[in-house]
């Protein structure tokens, strides 16, 4: 089953696993040219992106999220779901956060994939074209349906989270 993959821009690479092993498809930021939406208690501005170093930049103050583009559409086969998470190593050595991990992303999405991401730190957050940002990992899933009906209590599971600690 294929992925298929839509490059909005001519240097943009399909998402790749770093080893054969690896179960999550790595993803990087698109920002070369282009503005991000970014949002602050309640309110979202266009930001216009930074050259620095001579790359691509997006800096995000202390608390902002923003989706950042990835500068591709794909399609997903039916029955499958894209699951956007955290890499280990950007969790361990900067302040990025994926604002809402795991994320999905449908097989019916039909625009450009980005990554909501926030700046978890205390200092302004850089994040440069390519970087790898956040990864993909792809999951099967059920369609079922709900039927009307009354559930018992069949065993001592009964009060929330922590009710098996006990």
């Amino acid at each position: 089953m294929p992925i298929l993959f839509d490059p909005l821009h001519p240097d943009v690479a399909p998402p790749a696993r770093a080893t054969a092993h690896s179960a999550g498809y790595d993803l990087a930021a698109y920002l070369t040219g282009r503005s991000v939406r970014v949002f602050l208690d309640g309110a979202v501005t266009e930001r216009p992106v930074e050259l620095r170093d001579g790359r691509a930049a997006l800096v995000l103050r202390p608390g902002e999220r923003a989706l950042v583009p990835l500068g591709f559409r794909a399609k997903l086969p039916e029955g499958v779901e894209a699951q956007i998470r955290p890499r280990s190593g950007t969790s361990l050595k900067t302040d990025l956060v994926i604002a809402n991990a795991p994320g999905t992303i449908d097989a019916d999405y039909p625009d450009e994939w980005c990554v909501l991401v926030r700046n978890g730190g205390t200092r302004d957050l850089v994040i440069t074209h390519s970087e790898r940002i956040a990864q993909m990992v792809l999951a099967r899933y059920e369609v079922l349906e709900f039927t009307a009906g009354e559930v018992g209590r069949t065993t001592d599971r009964a009060g929330g989270f922590g009710s098996t600690g006990r």
